[in-house]
C-alpha cells in the first residue's frame, strides 16, 4: 500500500512541476518580447532627440551624434 502513495505523490508531484515550467516558459517568452522591445526603442532613439525626450543644448549637431 506504501508503493501506491509515492505513485501518487511522485505523479502529483511531476503534475506541478510541469505546471511550474509551463508557467516559466509563459514568463521567459514575455521577458523576451520585452527585452526585443527595449532594444529597438534604444536603436532608434539613442540619442533622445527624435522623441523630444532629451533637452538639445545651443550649439549640439543634432544628427550623427549620441551618447
Amino acid at each position: 500500500m506504501m508503493m501506491g502513495c509515492d505513485m501518487t505523490t511522485d505523479d502529483d508531484r511531476r503534475i506541478v512541476i510541469a505546471k511550474d515550467m509551463a508557467s516559466l516558459q509563459g514568463e521567459v517568452e514575455d521577458l523576451r518580447k520585452l527585452v526585443n522591445t527595449l532594444l529597438t526603442i534604444i536603436m532608434e532613439e539613442a540619442d533622445g532627440v527624435q522623441s523630444g525626450a532629451a533637452p538639445v543644448h545651443a550649439g549640439t549637431p543634432r544628427a550623427g551624434i549620441s551618447m
